[in-house]
Order: C-alpha cells, then structure tokens, then sequence
C-alpha cells in the first residue's frame, strides 16, 4: 500500500460543537470535538499538473466531516472515528486515496485534568 500511495494529504485540528457521548447530559450540552484526517494517496498527477480534480477538495473533506460530527450523536468516539473513516473513504476517489487515518479527541471529556481521551482509526480500502 505505502508504494501505491506514497504521499500524505492532511487537516489537522478541525473543531466541532457537538453532542457525544455515554452520558445523558453530552447528548443535550454540545463539547468540543477536535478531528484530524490523514488521506495516505497518490497526489502525483495533481502536483504535475496543479489539477484540483486529480487531488482530493479540501473543502469538500473539511464539510463532510464535519457533517458526521454534528450529524447524530454516537455514544463513543471510536464509533465517531468510525463514521468518519467510511464517510472519507466513500468521498474519495479510490485510484488517488488507498488509506484514510482518523483521529478524534475530547477534550473536555474527564473533567478536563488531560488534554482528553483521543482515539485513531487507520483503514486502507478492500
């Protein structure tokens, strides 16, 4: 896989309100959500030819994950992190992204003594 898609595209620290979590009170009060997403990808032809289309939008990424976040609530961030990875892979094009890694933090989750609980999903496609 690393050979076929040898490059990385990344957002990093994309920030949501939303509501996640086990308990009753993080489905009504929103908290923050921090999202990272690596796509491990081929971006060759979009560097020679400075091609929005052979690339991935970033926008366009940036919006539906954040679309996944403040969608429904899950009570975990693994099953967020989740969403997020089958929402990426489903909106990238499979001959530019092999791989997507998510990453998911809570900041405020465990009263606020840590930088939070983070969790991080690497998929490769088929």
């Amino acid at each position: 896989m690393t050979e076929r898609f040898p490059d990385r595209l990344s957002l990093l620290g994309m920030r949501y309100e939303a509501r996640h979590g086990v308990q009753a009170r993080e489905k009504v009060e929103p908290q923050p959500f921090e999202v990272d997403v690596v796509l491990h990808a081929d971006l060759a032809a979009a560097a020679e030819r400075d091609d929005l289309d052979a690339t991935v939008d970033y926008a366009a990424l940036r919006d539906r994950v954040g679309a996944v976040v403040t969608g429904p609530s899950f009570d975990l961030i693994e099953a967020l992190a989740w969403a997020i990875v089958r929402a990426v892979l489903a909106a990238t094009d499979p001959s530019v992204v092999g791989a997507v890694e998510v990453r998911v933090r809570k900041p405020r989750a465990l009263g606020g003594d840590l930088d939070g609980p983070q969790v991080v999903l690497r998929r490769e496609r088929g």
